[in-house]
């Protein structure tokens, strides 16, 4: 019964697959829109800098500003801090 309902999932998401791949034709690109003015494009400078250097340096910097922000160190948890783990009751025997 576990195959048949594996084949059946793997058969649906191959069928949804096809289909996505069939309806998104690369052919259709090739026509221009009415009004359409693209400009002229990115380097490979411009692109690394644009999607992979920017998003590091501003995480980078969001994560610094964290760090030299938070204020959890300077506080002191005072509800561990306070109890006595050693038992000041001796046992009577």
């Amino acid at each position: 019964m576990d195959k048949k309902n594996a084949l059946r999932a793997g058969a649906l998401a191959a069928g949804t697959t096809l289909m996505m791949l069939l309806m998104s034709s690369p052919a259709l690109a090739l026509t221009r829109d009415d009004g359409d003015d693209p400009g002229k494009g990115l380097s490979v400078i411009e692109t690394l800098g644009l999607y992979v250097f920017a998003p590091v340096v501003l995480f980078l910097v969001i994560a610094g500003l964290v760090m030299a922000l938070d204020k959890s160190r300077a506080k002191k948890d005072t509800t561990s801090s306070n109890i006595n783990v050693q038992s000041d009751a001796r046992a009577k025997a």
